[in-house]
């Protein structure tokens, strides 16, 4: 009984072909003639090497032959060229790439554990190391007020925890940020 009034329920309510009519079928109609595949291929001429800049000029004949004469030098002049140039030009010195975890030589070494004696550390990353879940909301309101994210965006920063938060700022911003950090009830160290 109950089998026959399901049935009849089906048959009474209108299909979507009914409802809808026949479905259209759109195919693809390109709107490019095709090309003549008997034409050839066209040919270009690539440049041996890539410029970003476009074709220049070329050097000057006074360029050319302080290149010569520099060529001409023995080495031990080239290797004073740059330097020379360099204090001439008043070019700022070049900064020393950190060691740390590259096995040198002792004198190398020394120096620079020298170098790094006499550097105190001016920048500084503020990390998220937990939040209590309570807290949570206010945590993100904080995130949000000093990384300028959006609410979605600091939400799932905040629960990446630990994380790190902002790089590169200065040690009064960065107690700054822990206090506040705190205050909402988190805990954040800085590096």
């Amino acid at each position: 009984m109950k089998l026959v009034g399901l049935v009849k329920a089906i048959c009474v309510r209108p299909s979507v072909r009914e409802i809808m009519g026949a479905l259209q079928i759109r195919t693809f109609q390109h709107d490019f003639v095709p090309r003549d595949p008997k034409a050839k291929p066209k040919k270009f001429k690539y440049p041996q090497f890539y410029d970003p800049y476009g074709p220049r000029p070329p050097p000057s004949d006074k360029i050319v032959e302080l290149a010569e004469r520099i060529a001409a030098l023995p080495p031990e002049e080239r290797r004073q060229i740059y330097p020379t140039l360099s204090e001439r030009l008043s070019h700022p010195k070049m900064q020393t790439i950190a060691d740390e975890g590259m096995q040198l030589g002792a004198g190398a070494g020394a120096g620079a554990a020298k170098v790094e004696e006499k550097k105190e550390k001016t920048s500084f990353d503020v990390k998220l190391e937990k939040f209590d879940a309570a807290a949570k909301i206010k945590v993100i309101k904080e995130v949000r007020a000093f990384t300028n994210l959006g609410l979605k965006e600091a939400k799932d920063l905040v629960e990446k925890a630990p994380v790190i938060l902002k790089q590169g700022v200065t040690k009064e911003e960065a107690n700054d940020i822990m206090e506040k950090i705190k205050a909402a009830g988190g805990v954040a160290v800085m590096e």
